[in-house]
């Protein structure tokens, strides 16, 4: 293997694939990174076994050619070497690499490609039954809108992800860790006669956060257990979280009471200011709302007292309730509408927040003194 690279080119294809390798590995090759020289791609691969994220990069290919290397070290010497001279990777026997940029020289030792675990291959047809094509800035969107929701107990590891729908030309999210839910749903032309629902875990959706772009599609391919993102120069291969997802819609309140409205970053910022006042023993602030107003109220004795007045649309009874703070900020600040919709049953049941017509949020009221 002979290869010419750029820095830039280099540091982006590790810092993509860096979170796949694994830290805790009990095969030293899981902490190893794949480099795989063909024709003109140069590609670089890592797995933990249970995710695995490949990136095509910039490349000369001299000589073809493939090798492990130390992840963290591979990465620390490219970070290390100049910045505006071409990198040279070429291959040694024994298992070794040498790199050169300018008047720098290494040599790392490498493992042989042929332990490094393969990652499932998937079909490409998006008319196979199992594809799915959407753009990466919706994808983006409906992640931020849901993976806050998802559980972090581990005890409950079937809500420690997103339940992916796809149905009838749509694709529907959902996400709770018992307290809280969110779910949207947003048409996807583009997805043959798929039908599937699929649970993806934690460290798939932060990956695909932090790799999604505004620009460019996401195709979704599923074979048996496990699932296939690609985003172009960028593909995520996951498994998939077994197990049945809890009936959510049963909780879903078929109508609301009572309900206002209210504009999303004035109730952001009343709440953030009433949270200031929780502590660990008392965590819920009190919501009052009356006529066309909403007051926010917090008061711990060892600490103080705290009053928020909002302006709401509202023409419906007396309400006084609780909630966690925070669980209403996490979906507020997400939120792009100027105005969210607020709906109630009683202080004892779960209340909605709704922006547009594809989006709903439900979150269990606390008790307040």
């Amino acid at each position: 293997m002979k290869i010419v690279t750029s820095k830039d080119a280099l540091l982006k294809g590790i810092q993509a694939v860096q979170n796949a390798v694994s830290t805790k590995a009990t095969l030293p090759i899981l902490s190893h990174v794949l480099l795989d020289a063909k024709k003109d791609a140069v590609r670089l691969v890592a797995t933990d076994l249970e995710i695995g994220v490949s990136v095509t990069i910039e490349g000369e290919v001299a000589e073809e050619g493939a090798i492990t290397l130390p992840a963290r070290k591979f990465s620390e010497i490219v970070k290390e070497l100049p910045s505006q001279l071409p990198i040279h990777i070429a291959m040694k026997k024994a298992q070794s690499v040498s790199i050169e940029s300018g008047k720098s020289y290494f040599k790392l030792n490498g493992l042989s490609k042929e332990d490094f675990p393969q990652l499932p291959e998937f079909p490409t047809n998006l008319k196979a039954i199992d594809a799915a094509k959407l753009p990466q800035k919706l994808l983006k969107h409906m992640i931020q809108l849901t993976s806050f929701a998802m559980s972090h107990d581990e005890t409950r590891y079937v809500l420690n992800g997103i339940l992916f729908s796809f149905k009838e030309k749509a694709l529907k999210m959902v996400a709770t860790d018992g307290r809280r839910l969110a779910i949207i749903e947003k048409a996807v032309p583009e997805m043959g006669q798929l039908r599937r629902d699929a649970i993806l875990p934690m460290k798939t959706i932060q990956e695909l956060n932090r790799n999604l772009s505004d620009t460019g599609d996401v195709i979704f391919s599923f074979k048996e257990n496990q699932l296939q993102v690609n985003l172009g120069a960028i593909t995520i291969s996951s498994r998939l979280i077994e197990g049945e997802y809890p009936n959510y819609e049963q909780v879903i309140p078929k109508k609301t009471k009572e309900e206002l409205k209210i504009g999303t970053q004035e109730f952001l910022q009343a709440t953030r200011r009433a949270s200031i006042l929780t502590n660990q023993d008392s965590q819920s602030i009190k919501i009052n709302i009356i006529k066309d107003k909403m007051i926010l109220t917090k008061n711990t004795p060892e600490l103080g007292e705290v009053r928020e007045e909002l302006d709401v649309d509202y023409k419906g009874g007396e309400l006084a309730i609780g909630f966690n703070p925070a669980f209403l900020i996490d979906v507020l600040k997400n939120l792009e509408d100027p105005d969210v919709r607020f709906g109630f049953i009683d202080p004892e049941k779960p209340a909605v927040i709704k922006s547009g017509e594809d989006y709903m949020y439900i979150v269990l009221p606390m008790q307040v003194a």
